[in-house]
């Protein structure tokens, strides 16, 4: 049996279903794939998720059990679409969004001498029109209004920022990735140009640095926070290379050149067995609420074992990418022995 086959055919329905879906290219109508979904809405991982539905005096944004995460994380497994059981999660992601300090300091902020570098942490717009498209719970009269405002708000570099500091004149990776996955998710299903026109100019603007490497001197990026981005995270991925790669993938832009180096990167994380590794999280389990938190098992850090959910992945990428299915040991250098292009 190869891994394909096994990921396919695994007791754990999200796994199955995602490997179906993106390495099988099983149709989303066809009676398996319909069962499957029904499968993930009883599983284990969404009745531990769906406890946001007894969080009614916590703050949306909670990491990472609040309602903004849980409809991340649920539309990450695959969650059944049009459970009406998640509007109420939906309203208060909503309501907090609009509500009148959302868009005022601290949260968001306007500096008078750089008026086209609004201040914004964007991820939060991305995630919620991302999360509302794949879960069929799109709120039509306030969706827009998100995408309008990630529009709005686009650095002239094409990507977004929430550093407050006026020396902040580059958008940042991590919050850039985020709505760049959103907008063109958006695009495609709404046929919005403008969406369109944004997305691209997000992707150019990480490509630019082929994803992990600063443009000006070929450096690797170091974030101030979210993580190392050469490591595979998961589940909650501001920004690493295997997210980025699996938004290239989905935009149809991994087989660009500049996405060369980073899927060498992919590759050399492959371990003995075809499977690919969790290297780094911010989330730990936790059967009560607390900071980065999460009911659900993903499976956590095991730098030498594969963790299911990121093979799928992983392989997916490398599939679009046009590589071979056979591991390709030692093809790539860490990013820091990267020489700059």
């Amino acid at each position: 049996m190869t891994l394909e086959d096994s990921l396919c055919g695994d007791k754990n329905p999200v796994v199955a279903y995602r490997a179906r879906r993106l390495l099988a290219g099983d149709p989303e109508g066809s009676p398996g794939m319909r069962r499957l979904r029904r499968a993930i809405g009883s599983s284990d991982m969404a009745h531990s998720l769906l406890r946001a539905l007894e969080m009614e005096r916590f703050n949306p944004y909670r990491k990472w059990q609040g309602p903004h995460w849980t409809l991340y994380s649920l539309a990450e497994i695959g969650y059944p679409a049009g459970d009406l059981r998640l509007l109420p999660l939906r309203r208060r992601v909503m309501e907090w969004m609009f509500a009148p300090a959302f868009l005022k300091p601290p949260c968001s902020l306007i500096l008078p001498e750089q008026p086209e570098r609004p201040r914004r942490c964007a991820s939060m717009e991305g995630n919620a029109i991302w999360a509302q498209l794949l879960l069929g719970i799109v709120d039509e009269e306030r969706v827009p209004l998100l995408v309008d405002r990630l529009v709005r708000f686009q650095w002239p570099d094409g990507g977004w920022n929430c550093d407050k500091r006026t020396a902040a004149h580059t958008s940042s990776v991590q919050e850039t990735l985020i709505p760049l996955r959103g907008l063109a998710l958006w695009a495609r299903t709404r046929g919005d140009a403008r969406a369109a026109e944004a997305a691209g100019r997000a992707a150019e603007f990480l490509l630019g640095k082929r994803l992990l490497w600063r443009r000006r001197d070929g450096a690797p990026i170091v974030p101030d926070w979210g993580g190392p981005v050469d490591r595979i995270h998961y589940p909650i991925r501001f920004y690493d290379l295997l997210g980025a790669l699996v938004v290239m993938a989905e935009l149809g832009r991994i087989r660009d050149p500049r996405c060369r180096d980073p899927l060498d990167l992919l590759e050399s994380k492959r371990l003995e067995d075809g499977t690919f590794p969790v290297e780094w999280t911010n989330v730990k389990r936790a059967e009560r609420i607390e900071s980065r938190g999460t009911y659900a098992d993903w499976g956590g850090v095991h730098k030498r074992k594969g963790n299911p959910f990121v093979t799928v992945d992983a392989l997916y990428v490398l599939r679009e990418a046009g590589r071979t299915s056979e591991r390709r040991s030692g093809s790539a250098r860490s990013p820091s022995s990267r020489p700059p292009r």
